[in-house]
């Protein structure tokens, strides 16, 4: 084949596919000469023969188409040519050169013949192909091919569409869309993994990982912004995102660390903004300082104030908290809330992430408020508040009280961490507090020149800004001073409910000032001159007195007129201070000091009030204040030597305990135990003159002084029931006590102070004087009273008088006025007695003497006063009567009246003598006398 193929080149022929492949139907067939086909059929035709020939042809000849064969047979060529060898030789090659042709010839014939069969097949294929394979195949092979292209297509949008997602995502990241960006990654996602045979997919998996890790971290962000700043929606969407996720337990873990994280920075913050201002430099130490050493830094002046922005944050933080708290509430009911549209239920992990979240939530309560608590403490622990300021002190109080309030709320903790820090400033701050305000108090009191603080008529003690917090509930961080009334309704709701959406309980303010202010005095103790006026006019007028009282005095008896008549002046006075009962009417008598102890026991209720921990030591300084008032107005008006010589009883053995109790455990004395809650004993002022007969002996300083301790003794018994709510069970027999053995023996201290003005005000030794001098052993009986009872009466007149110049300066309240008649009488009628007891002669006709003195003195006494039963009456009179007595009657008389002196005694057996007694009986008598006055000794 190889040999043909060879031949055919040197004949210019080509081979069959080649001449195949070059015809063409028509053009490129050609038809062989009759030469070439008459030498083709001469040659002789036999086959083996033929095949001999070729197979003799060298195999060189068909080795190389570039093969010489020119060359070659020259090459053959003997170096002496023989003709006949080389015709030998050229009939061989001409014999093989025709079998050659002859199979070329044969070859070509038959090329020939394909051709026209393949021209004829091509015809054929064209006519099908025009007819089928373009018609139909090629629309199958098209569509095909257009559905594959389509997919691409789309394969090739949602790639694209998959790299350029970025954008969309950075876009709901930016407003905070976490749950579309989570979805949306998620699906680029499970659709990339359909694509992750194209090689670009496999980058768009890692970017799309790293989006998803940048989105936790922002969504860990937005997380920690709630804790500060509650928004439902934007807490629904941050949920929902780690719902997506399904990081919900990891989400709870981390908002509670943030909660935490949240407290810190806070009040760090807060702390760092105050010292920093304070410290009024740009020195950046502080922020490196850890937070109980930066709250050692405030002032305090910034104290409160920081305080309250403390406690306002963290209120912020808690709110959220709870409002937290309230949405995953309402979102668990709406997950159990029945779906009847798609009747489908949760999965357990579903449910489980639920019972995790909420367990957290109600742990997380307590661990919230411990934070709040540890910081609040450090910030109170970090400065000595002993100094503070009252009004700054019980704002602080208050503020803490609220907080308190808040944690019970927040988690039911009773706080003990906030108590017992409170508790420790608190007993720090009072007992400085209390020992400075003593002080002060002392001072008050030697400065008090004990001058009437006029006060309106309707004045009490709930007017004052300290006992305002008694009316109303306790407000929040404002001072207790500046508290308004709370309108009913929203204060029983909850803190939590009251400013859920706005506010904050730790500022509230006060927008109406004049509710700061008070406008409780008057002038001159009356709202007006118009009323003073108009409370003195019904007394002017006469009209209701009796004609023989309009007249001047006659005596019923002798007819005699006295030296001086009681005028109508004297009447009208003595009624102006009898109109001083009605209390409805007339103003309360206090001072100045007594008006400031007021205010400060106001403020001591209003700290315990407060901290109720603390309610004890509270109550006991402020017996101590009552205590201390009560025995400077003793010292200054009651003090005297005289009280027991003059056997009226002035002090009680209760007044008498009280007053010892309090000078062994408050008064310092001289040379004495010194403590530090003991005060020295005040001095009254030396501007204030007791000794001075025209003003009554200091009558007026009296009045004020003992009248303001009961008035302030009113005012503690007002305040019982209120001091015994706030005080400890196991420490309230202390606080009966105190009621029972000192607040009720203020009224007793009306005795030993008027006493002494009652001694003065009448000259009871002229009396005794002028007694000494009538003669008692008369034999007559006489109509006529002696003139020492027209002095005496003249002295109770003048006496009326100067009451009544004294009550134009300061009403002399019916109490008052009835101690000092009552002490006046009784002196007089002991005065009386003792000058009976001085007679050395009486007659029975002397006695009757007596008798109708007294009944004289005591007639005109009544029209002078109006007390009822006249003091000691039976006191003279039973005295008198006693020298009718016989000698048994008088033994008997003589145990059984011990009010009498053994002076008194001994003089009525001594007059008695000679007359129903004899000297045996003297004897007996005195020895009884004696009997009695020897366990005195």
């Amino acid at each position: 084949m190889q040999k043909i193929k060879s031949l055919m080149a040197r004949q210019g022929l080509k081979s069959p596919q080649e001449s195949m492949a070059d015809l063409s139907p028509v053009e490129n067939f050609r038809i062989p000469s009759k030469e070439e086909l008459r030498e083709l059929r001469e040659l002789p035709v036999d086959p083996q023969a033929e095949q001999e020939i070729i197979n003799s042809i060298e195999e060189v000849y068909y080795s190389n188409d570039s093969f010489d064969v020119m060359q070659h047979e020259l090459e053959k060529l003997p170096p002496e040519l023989n003709l006949q060898e080389l015709e030998e030789y050229r009939d061989k090659r001409k014999r093989q050169q025709a079998a050659e042709l002859e199979r070329v010839t044969s070859l070509q014939t038959n090329l020939q013949l394909a051709a026209v069969i393949c021209t004829n097949a091509r015809r054929q294929l064209s006519v099908s192909k025009e007819g089928f394979t373009e018609a139909s195949l090629g629309l199958l092979a098209n569509q095909r091919r257009r559905q594959l292209l389509t997919g691409l297509l789309k394969s090739l949008r949602t790639i694209k569409t998959l790299q350029r997602t970025d954008v969309r995502l950075s876009e709901m990241l930016e407003e905070e869309d976490f749950p579309g960006a989570i979805q949306l990654c998620l699906e680029c996602q499970k659709a990339a993994s359909t694509f992750k045979h194209y090689s670009c997919i496999s980058e768009l998996n890692s970017k799309l990982q790293d989006t998803l890790e940048q989105i936790e971290e922002q969504l860990d962000v937005a997380l920690s912004k709630t804790c500060k700043h509650f928004d439902v929606s934007h807490y629904t969407k941050v949920q929902l995102a780690y719902t997506l996720l399904g990081k919900t337990q990891t989400a709870m873990d981390q908002l509670h660390m943030h909660f935490t994280q949240a407290i810190h920075n806070t009040v760090f913050q807060v702390v760092l903004g105050y010292v920093e201002l304070c410290a009024g430099n740009a020195d950046t130490k502080f922020q490196k300082m850890q937070y109980k050493d930066l709250c050692t830094h405030i002032t305090p002046d910034s104290y409160v104030p920081c305080l309250s922005d403390l406690c306002k944050a963290l209120w912020e933080v808690m709110l959220s908290y709870h409002r937290t708290m309230l949405w995953h509430e309402e979102h668990d009911k709406e997950k159990n809330a029945p779906t009847p549209i798609t009747g489908a239920s949760e999965t357990d992990d579903s449910l489980v992430d639920r019972s995790y979240v909420k367990k957290k939530l109600e742990h997380g309560l307590s661990r919230i408020w411990q934070e709040v608590q540890l910081k609040v403490k450090a910030y109170l622990l970090g400065t000595d508040m002993s100094n503070f300021k009252y009004d700054d002190f019980i704002v602080v109080l208050d503020v803490i009280s609220r907080l308190i309030d808040v944690g019970e709320e927040f988690c039911g903790s009773k706080s003990e961490l906030l108590q017992e820090s409170i508790k420790r400033q608190s007993v720090n701050y009072f007992k400085n507090y209390h020992r400075t305000r003593l002080e002060e108090l002392r001072m008050f009191l030697e400065n008090e020149t004990w001058e009437l603080c006029p006060v309106k008529t309707n004045f009490n003690i709930a007017q004052l800004h300290e006992f305002r917090f008694m009316g109303q509930c306790r407000s929040p961080s404002v001072s207790p001073s500046r508290q308004v009334l709370p309108g009913p309704g929203p204060e029983d709701r909850s803190l939590f409910e009251q400013f859920s959406r706005e506010g904050n309980p730790f500022e509230r303010q006060i927008d109406n000032k004049e509710e700061e202010t008070e406008n409780v005095l008057a002038s001159n103790g009356y709202e007006s001159d118009e009323l003073e006026k108009s409370v003195y006019q019904d007394y002017d007028s006469d009209s209701d007195v009796p004609d023989e009282l309009k007249q001047d005095y006659v005596d019923e008896q002798t007819g005699d007129v006295p030296l001086k008549s009681a005028s109508r002046e004297t009447l009208r006075s003595r009624k102006k201070s009898d109109y001083s009962l009605n209390k409805g009417s007339a103003a309360p008598i206090l001072t100045n000091t007594t008006l400031n102890v007021i205010r400060l026991v106001g403020k001591y209720m209003q700290m315990m009030n407060i901290l109720k921990p603390i309610s004890f030591d509270v109550i006991h300084c402020v017996s101590q204040l009552f205590d201390y008032y009560l025995y400077a107005v003793y010292t200054f008006f009651g003090r005297n030597d005289t009280y027991e010589s003059s056997g009226l009883g002035l002090i009680s053995s209760r007044l008498r305990t009280t007053l010892n109790r309090i000078q062994e455990s408050l008064i310092e004395m001289v040379g004495g135990e010194d403590r530090k809650e003991k005060v020295p004993s005040p001095h009254l002022s030396q501007l204030v003159d007791l000794t001075a007969s025209g003003t009554l002996f200091g009558l007026a300083q009296r009045v004020v002084a003992t009248e303001s301790l009961v008035f302030l003794a009113e005012q503690f018994d007002f305040l019982q029931s209120h001091l015994d709510s706030m005080m400890p069970g196991t420490k309230k027999p202390f606080l009966q006590q105190f009621y029972s053995q000192t607040v009720s023996t203020a009224s007793e201290l009306r005795k030993p102070i008027y006493w002494i003005v009652a001694a003065k005000a009448i000259d009871y030794e002229q009396m005794l004087l002028m007694m000494a001098g009538v003669k008692w052993d008369i034999r007559e009986i006489m109509s006529q009273h002696n003139i020492y009872v027209d002095v005496l009466l003249k002295e109770f007149e003048e006496f009326n008088q100067r009451l009544s110049d004294v009550s134009k300066h300061v009403r002399i309240p019916l109490p008052v006025s009835n101690v000092l008649w009552e002490h006046c009488i009784r002196l007089a009628n002991r005065t009386l007695v003792e000058g009976y007891a001085n007679v050395k002669k009486c007659s029975n006709e002397g006695r009757a003497l007596m008798q109708l003195d007294f009944q004289q003195f005591l007639m005109k006494l009544e029209r002078l006063t109006d007390i009822r039963p006249i003091p000691d009456k039976e006191f003279v009179e039973t005295y008198v009567k006693a020298y009718y007595l016989t000698e048994n009657d008088m033994e008997q008389f003589i145990k059984n009246h011990r009010e009498y002196s053994m002076k008194q005694l001994a003089n009525l057996v001594n007059v008695c003598l000679g007359s129903h007694i004899n000297k045996k009986a003297r004897q007996k008598l005195l020895a009884a006398i004696d009997d009695i006055d020897r366990p005195k000794r």
